[in-house]
């Protein structure tokens, strides 16, 4: 992807800035190890999503796991978002307990039609709720493909933007590895996944909430790691998105 715009090609020819799936998915389970980019890496980001469409088109489906770059010494900070149907604006940021840059970690996505949870070695670290009704706010009607991609974001990625990209750095290397999907494929025009068939473990009740162990790490996260979240942001949001009213715990 973005090859002619975005990138030169190394001698080894082993060089680029983005991938996405051939097929696209309809919930499962979505799982990718990563190496950030090590050093100063203000300004970079390291982007690894679901999305409808291969553009940002206006009314597109989103799923964001974003990695934000930083001067040598400062921690990388983990940002998720959600979009449905092109309005995203919920945004969350975590710390991270382990140094991303040193050593593979994974990085997962749950998605069923109740809930959809961003994992980090398997702990959950965000839990987003579906509240069975139609609504403005879950992702749950259309098929994503799943990218991941290396972009300059020095406009706003590191603090706000004040942090610029150092170009003599270059080039900024992530690594990806066992990359996994356990999902229902779309195919065109009646697919398996138009309802939920509870066939799969990803769609069956166990997958549908947190499991005990998952809730005392995810209460450990909350206590912990959470740098921003936008449904505590008043400022912001006088009235708080429907969505900040459902409970990750149930």
């Amino acid at each position: 992807m973005f090859s002619e715009e975005h990138f030169k090609t190394s001698e080894d020819g082993q060089t680029g800035c983005g991938f996405q799936t051939k097929q696209s998915y309809r919930f499962g389970w979505f799982s990718m190890k990563l190496k950030l980019v090590g050093g100063d890496s203000a300004g970079v980001v390291t982007a690894y999503y679901m999305c409808t469409e291969t553009a940002a088109g206006p009314t597109r489906d989103e799923v964001d796991i974003e990695f934000l770059g930083n001067r040598t010494g400062e921690p990388y900070l983990i940002q998720t978002n959600v979009y449905k149907n092109g309005t995203g604006n919920r945004e969350m940021r975590h710390a991270l307990w382990f140094d991303p840059t040193e050593d593979f970690h994974t990085y997962s996505i749950l998605w069923n039609d109740h809930q959809l949870v961003f994992f980090v070695d398997r702990v959950p670290v965000r839990v987003m709720k579906n509240n069975g009704k139609p609504n403005n706010y879950f992702p749950n009607e259309k098929p994503m493909y799943l990218f991941s991609s290396i972009w300059n974001a020095d406009d706003w990625a590191t603090r706000g933007g004040l942090e610029k990209t150092d170009w003599k750095k270059a080039p900024f290397v992530s690594a990806y590895k066992d990359f996994s999907v356990d999902g229902c494929q779309w195919v065109d025009p009646y697919p398996d996944c138009v309802s939920t068939t509870t066939k799969n473990w990803w769609d069956q009740y166990d997958a549908w909430h947190l499991s005990d162990a998952q809730k005392m790490d995810f209460a450990w996260v909350e206590r912990n790691l959470v740098v921003y979240d936008y449904c505590k942001d008043t400022e912001r949001f006088p009235t708080l998105p429907e969505e900040c009213s459902m409970s990750p715990w149930e």
